[in-house]
C-alpha cells in the first residue's frame, strides 16, 4: 500500500499560480513532496524556473515554469495551453497568486484616500486574474471529462476585518503596514467566487474550494509579531509549511467528498 494513503498526488499535474512567492514556494514542495508534477506559474520567469528547479532536483518531479501576466486573457489561455501541451492534463489548480503594488505608500493608504486605480490593480490580480485562469483551466478539466480540485487562496481577512489596533508602530520590511481595503475586499470576493464554481462545476466532479491562511511570518517588526500572536489562540504567527498540509488535503483525494468550503488555517483567531 502507498504509505500517502488518499494523499498520494502520484501521477497528478498541479498547476500553482503565484508558485514562486514566499506561501508558493511552500505550497510547490508540498504537492511534489506527494507526488505531483508541477507547473509553477509566476510573472517572474526567473524566479519561476528556480523553483521549478529546485523542486526537480529535491523531489525528482517534473515541474514546468511558465511566466505569465495572469491579468491578460491571451497569457492565461497560453500558459494553459503550455501546461496542456507538456502534461496532457491539469488534474489540480492552485489559484493562489495575489498582488500588492508597485507603490506601496499608495496600497497602505488610509480607505479615506485610497485611490480607485490602486484598488483597480489590486483586483485586477485578486480577483479578475483568479476569475480568467478558473475558467481557462477548469474548461480543460470539463473537456477532459476527469473531474479535478480547484483551491483558491483567500485569507482570514476575507472573512474577518483586520483589528486596526494592532498596526499601532507595525512594519513589514522597515515600512509602516496596515491590511488595505482593496486586499480584504478581493479576498472575501475570492470566496463567493468558490462557492459559485463550487455547485457550477459539480456535476463534472470538479471541486472547489478555499484556502484562508492567517497571519503569515515573512518580514513583519517584532512590535507586529506580538500583537499579532497575542490574538491567536496557539500563540504564535504561522510559518509557510503550517499552511501546506491543508492545501494537499484539498488537492488529494482524501477530501474527496468536499466542495464549496472554506478551510481556514489561522491558529484559531477566528474562533477567539
Amino acid at each position: 500500500m502507498n504509505e500517502r494513503g488518499d494523499f498520494d498526488l502520484s501521477g497528478k499535474v498541479a498547476l500553482i499560480t503565484g508558485g514562486a512567492g514566499i506561501l508558493g514556494q511552500a505550497f510547490c514542495r508540498g504537492l511534489a513532496r506527494n507526488g505531483a508534477k508541477l507547473a509553477v506559474v509566476d510573472i517572474h520567469a526567473e524566479a519561476a524556473t528556480g523553483t521549478a528547479n529546485a523542486i526537480e532536483e529535491e523531489f525528482g518531479t517534473e515541474a514546468l515554469a511558465v511566466s505569465c501576466n495572469i491579468t491578460d486573457p491571451s497569457e492565461v489561455a497560453d500558459m494553459t495551453a503550455a501546461v496542456i501541451d507538456r502534461f496532457g492534463r491539469i488534474d489540480i489548480l492552485h489559484n493562489n497568486a495575489a498582488a500588492k503594488t508597485s507603490d506601496l505608500g499608495a496600497f497602505f493608504a488610509p480607505f479615506e484616500e485610497y485611490d480607485l486605480q490602486v484598488w483597480r490593480e489590486v483586483m485586477a490580480v485578486n480577483i479578475d486574474a483568479m476569475f480568467l485562469v478558473a475558467q481557462s483551466v477548469g474548461k480543460t478539466m470539463v473537456d477532459g471529462r476527469r473531474g479535478g480540485s480547484i483551491i483558491q487562496t483567500s485569507s482570514i481577512y476575507g472573512i474577518l476585518a483586520p483589528d486596526q489596533r494592532i498596526y499601532e508602530g507595525s512594519e513589514y520590511l522597515g515600512r509602516p503596514i496596515n491590511t488595505p481595503p482593496s486586499y480584504s475586499v478581493s479576498k472575501a470576493a475570492v470566496i463567493g467566487l468558490t462557492s459559485y464554481l463550487s455547485t457550477y462545476w459539480a456535476n463534472a466532479n470538479i471541486r472547489v474550494n478555499t484556502l484562508s491562511p492567517g497571519g503569515v511570518e515573512s518580514g513583519q517588526n517584532a512590535a507586529f509579531k506580538e500583537k499579532y500572536s497575542s490574538r491567536i489562540p496557539l500563540g504564535r504567527m504561522a510559518d509557510a509549511n503550517d499552511i501546506v498540509g491543508a492545501l494537499v488535503f484539498l488537492a488529494s483525494d482524501a477530501s474527496s467528498y468536499i466542495t464549496g468550503q472554506n478551510i481556514v488555517v489561522d491558529g484559531g483567531l477566528s474562533v477567539w
